[in-house]
């Protein structure tokens, strides 16, 4: 009976002790390593190109819709046969436009319909680049009057290939830049903790325009030169510092 009262008494004060007493104040303290080291580094990969894109077509205009479509057709026909001869295969000629637009003649002062103009265009992968300028020739010797653009790149799967080379360059350079400023500035460097590439650069594109008056043929033969292009990774690596 006794040890029971002693039990009450006990809780009885310690209940008062938490309602009445002002709380007894808990600290807590968070470490957080903020401090951090960052360098970039850049690494690029030349090559030769190895595919060329072109775009090939005929703009044509007659007193119907039926004459000029006739006409268009007829040429991009010859052209995508011609092309298949050569070497092209067809899942690298695909059609890029084709389009019909009414002619108006203004000039008897009443808006009226004096013909149509069909514009007819194909886009040539090339991927044996000493037959480019065949295929631009070949077409246009067909009734092609328009070349859009000879583009010199890399294949697709290539391009990975060269950007991984790209990044591991740019990634190597940065390592170095930081092993030598972090000495310089008397840090020493923990763990990599973040890496980030900015968007890479892939070749850009040479452009050759070719433009043929209507109804023309080539004038000669086309000549071409791919020279390089570059694949360019950016990367920037951040320290833990000690």
């Amino acid at each position: 009976m006794l040890r029971l009262g002693k039990i009450v008494l006990v809780f009885v004060a310690t209940y008062f002790l938490l309602r009445f007493l002002p709380p007894i104040p808990i600290s807590s303290t968070v470490t957080q390593k903020q401090d951090l080291f960052t360098v970039s580094g850049t690494g690029k990969v030349t090559v030769v190109p190895d595919t060329a894109i072109t775009t090939v077509g005929i703009t044509t205009t007659k007193p119907t819709v039926k004459a000029a479509q006739t006409e268009a057709n007829s040429v991009i026909n010859k052209i995508t046969a011609s092309l298949k001869a050569l070497g092209i295969p067809e899942k690298d000629i695909k059609t890029s436009n084709y389009s019909i637009y009414p002619q108006y003649d203004y000039n008897s002062g009443v808006n009226r319909i004096a013909g149509y103009q069909v514009n007819a265009s194909l886009t040539v992968t090339v991927k044996e680049l000493d037959k480019i300028n065949q295929v631009v020739d070949t077409a246009t010797s067909l009734g092609a009057n328009t070349v859009g653009g000879i583009q010199f790149t890399v294949d697709e799967d290539r391009q990975k290939e060269l950007l991984q080379q790209a990044r591991q360059e740019a990634i190597k350079e940065a390592k170095s830049k930081a092993v030598s400023l972090s000495r310089a500035a008397g840090l020493t460097l923990g763990k990599i903790v973040n890496v980030q590439e900015s968007s890479p650069e892939f070749p850009r594109p040479y452009l050759l325009e070719r433009a043929l008056p209507l109804g023309a043929g080539g004038g000669g033969d086309t000549q071409t030169s791919p020279g390089e292009t570059s694949i360019t990774s950016f990367v920037t690596l951040s320290y833990e510092t000690r």
